[in-house]
């Protein structure tokens, strides 16, 4: 275990290079840079394709329908999360378009053209509101409800065989703090003009 947590240390500290090191001369805290790399290969989990082709292969809509694509299951799964978020809320909560941009955190057009995508892969269906008609009710059709399950599946069997060797304490530890730490982050996005300030602070030494 030290040998692994030494090895990714170091490949933390490489992949810092002294071009992007800290302005201040000082250098980069090395728990930091762990996680940093950590997430940076965390990112192409889902991605991947050998991933998508099985998720394909068990949800095709048949010959002529649109494949499906990662962005497609990007909706899916906000759309699943936001109807049952307005299920337990009050009557009358509806999914829109702006909630799925703002669970999404990408903006509303950008929503709405990945909606739209979704829609005519007959993943997600779109009602007239009955609160508001310039907005829309959206809703998982049979097929969405299909594709988020064998995804789920998926998802599950795959953590489950990257933590086939931990102890029911590690799996729940890691399960609690890396709740704790998405939480935190979004709370707290990533300032947009933090790269440009970044440059601007290196410049200016």
């Amino acid at each position: 275990m030290n040998n692994t947590r030494e090895t990714r240390a170091n490949d933390a500290a490489q992949a810092t290079p002294a071009e992007f090191a800290d302005p201040s001369g000082e250098l980069p805290d090395p728990v930091l840079s762990e996680v940093s790399l950590a997430l940076f290969h965390l990112r192409r989990i889902w991605a991947k394709p050998d991933l998508m082709k099985r998720i394909r292969a068990q949800t095709s809509a048949g010959p002529g329908a649109r494949p499906l694509q990662w962005s497609n299951l990007m909706v899916v799964h906000a759309v699943a999360g936001l109807s049952t978020a307005a299920t337990a809320a009050e009557e009358g909560a509806e999914v829109t378009v702006g909630a799925v941009a703002e669970r999404l955190e990408i903006d509303p057009s950008t929503a709405s053209r990945l909606v739209g995508h979704a829609i005519d892969a007959g993943l997600v269906s779109r009602r007239p509101s009955p609160v508001d008609a310039r907005r829309a009710n959206l809703q998982l059709t049979d097929r969405g409800v299909r594709v988020k399950q064998v995804a789920d599946r998926f998802r599950r069997a795959y953590l489950d065989e990257l933590m086939s060797d931990w102890t029911p304490t590690e799996r729940s530890e890691f399960a609690r703090l890396l709740t704790r730490f998405a939480e935190a982050a979004i709370r707290a996005p990533m300032d947009p003009d933090g790269v440009d300030k970044i440059f601007k602070a290196a410049q200016a030494d």
